[in-house]
């Protein structure tokens, strides 16, 4: 019988900090600036992007500054992992937490760190515009249903 990988025997507070990062698959939809209803706190997602995310690779420009730069960018913790509900339904973190499998786009799996960009599951299929291109009062035009573009891409 097969071993099986980190993610299918470890908690994510049991992750050495190699075995954390590895999980996220670059999609970067996390990047996506999202509305709280303050009554309901239902977290909404929008079509706009941080204007730190390279729109060719998928990554951050200035990801060890990127929280103080960004101070309301999310740094994800293992201690945080009861809050992780409002992360994207295809990421990893979330996965694990509810112990489900990875998609076969994961770069754990595909061994290609491009293969969330080629399965279209990363943001560059979905953000319209950049923060710094519109004003903040303006954000929730950009709205959407979070089934948009959520939908499984396995």
């Amino acid at each position: 019988m097969a071993q099986e990988v980190f993610w299918q025997r470890k908690a994510l507070h049991e992750m050495t900090p190699q075995e954390w990062e590895s999980l996220c698959d670059g999609c970067a939809l996390c990047c996506l600036h999202k509305v709280e209803d303050e009554d309901t706190d239902e977290v909404f997602y929008t079509t706009v992007v941080c204007h730190l995310l390279d729109d060719q690779t998928c990554q951050c420009t200035r990801y060890s500054e990127r929280t103080r730069l960004v101070p309301s960018c999310v740094q994800l913790r293992p201690e945080d992992v009861s809050e992780f509900h409002w992360l994207p339904p295809t990421c990893a973190y979330r996965l694990v937490h509810e112990r489900k499998p990875l998609p076969e786009w994961h770069p754990l799996l595909s061994g290609d760190s491009a293969s969330v960009i080629n399965a279209g599951a990363s943001v560059l299929s979905v953000y319209e515009v950049k923060d710094d291109e519109i004003e903040e009062d303006d954000l929730i035009d950009y709205v959407v249903e979070e089934a948009v573009f959520f939908r499984s891409k396995s």
